[in-house]
């Protein structure tokens, strides 16, 4: 008689045949760059970023023609314990801001032509506030992370995962200090723009979550279902079909490095298909990304979410693209080369 693989089972089963990076494809991209019409090295980090792209997309000559901003909103039930400075009604409005293209993110996304899509998930009903009892069961969190996959339909070539969803950094900061240790204070932020007594409030409702889920985070989908939110295990779903379908991944800020950081603590190499698009001024996103191995493109004192960070980095490697692609080589140019 055969035995039912639990949800979270599929899930790590998925993450332990993850493919590998396209070496070939990268040297071929290293080989071009030492033809172009320019010192070896003189363009730093955006020769490695084309490489990156090859390895990831696993082409020679790597592109960015349907790039995607998929931005997952939730709600969550800790907003009960006043921990933003805004009402969860905030999370619906925005989504519809998005639809009507009045947000940040719509303006970015329109200024270097990506695209982008917004996914609800189940807005009504906020995930349990975790600290009475799990955010959700694993069926929930496993469905979720699941749906999270279908972001990457569309022949997209470059993905970006964002999040809209009131509450969210108190969930993210939850998860760090699950993973990483230390009380809830080293890793909180005021995320919306909460005053002193919010951040107090904030702090307590993580210090009481970890208390009460301690013996159970030991297991980052624990943590995910526990400690986390829909739009995590969405996004989470998003970072590993991106790696199955040879989609490199532009990761956002502090909220969306919370499903990095769950992937990453499974198995550190589920990530390294993913490149830092900022740091975030939103709590220790430095020190997260510093723990991910990751150092990000841009460092704009950020702290919006949305992808915004990440779809601005879009902006930037298209660039460095651009260069690799469309630059003249010595042969092509007749421009003389060093001599020796």
């Amino acid at each position: 008689m055969s035995h039912a693989v639990h949800p979270f089972e599929e899930i790590r089963i998925l993450l332990a045949a993850l493919p590998g990076p396209d070496l070939q494809a990268a040297e071929a991209v290293r080989a071009r760059d030492g033809r172009l019409t320019k010192p070896p090295g003189a363009l730093g980090r955006l020769e490695e970023i084309v490489e990156w792209l090859a390895a990831w997309q696993g082409r020679a000559a790597p592109a960015i023609e349907r790039p995607l901003v998929a931005v997952f909103a939730a709600n969550h039930g800790v907003v009960a314990q006043g921990v933003s400075a805004f009402p969860a009604s905030v999370t619906q409005q925005m989504v519809a801001n998005f639809l009507t293209g009045g947000a940040a993110i719509n303006q970015i996304c329109e200024s270097y032509g990506v695209g982008l899509k917004v996914y609800e998930l189940a807005l009504e009903r906020p995930t349990a506030d975790f600290t009475e009892s799990p955010a959700m069961d694993e069926r929930e969190a496993a469905a979720t992370f699941a749906y999270g996959m279908e972001a990457i339909q569309g022949d997209i070539d470059l993905l970006a995962p964002g999040e809209m969803g009131i509450g969210n950094t108190t969930s993210a900061a939850a998860i760090y200090a699950a993973l990483y240790g230390g009380p809830a204070s080293r890793w909180t932020g005021r995320g919306t723009g909460v005053d002193d007594a919010g951040l107090s409030r904030k702090n307590a409702a993580i210090d009481a979550a970890l208390a009460l889920h301690a013996r159970d985070l030991a297991d980052p989908l624990e943590i995910l279902r526990r400690l986390g939110g829909r739009e995590i295990a969405a996004m989470m779903g998003a970072i590993a079909a991106a790696r199955l379908n040879r989609i490199p991944v532009v990761l956002d800020g502090y909220v969306a490095c919370a499903a990095a950081a769950l992937l990453h603590a499974i198995a550190p190499e589920s990530i390294a298909h993913c490149i830092a698009g900022h740091v975030s001024a939103e709590g220790a996103h430095r020190d997260v990304l510093t723990r991910l191995g990751k150092r990000p493109l841009l460092d704009l004192d950020m702290r919006l979410g949305e992808g915004s960070g990440a779809a601005l980095a879009i902006g930037l490697i298209k660039a460095a693209l651009a260069c690799h692609s469309d630059m003249a080589t010595f042969d092509s140019a007749g421009v003389s080369e060093k001599s020796e």
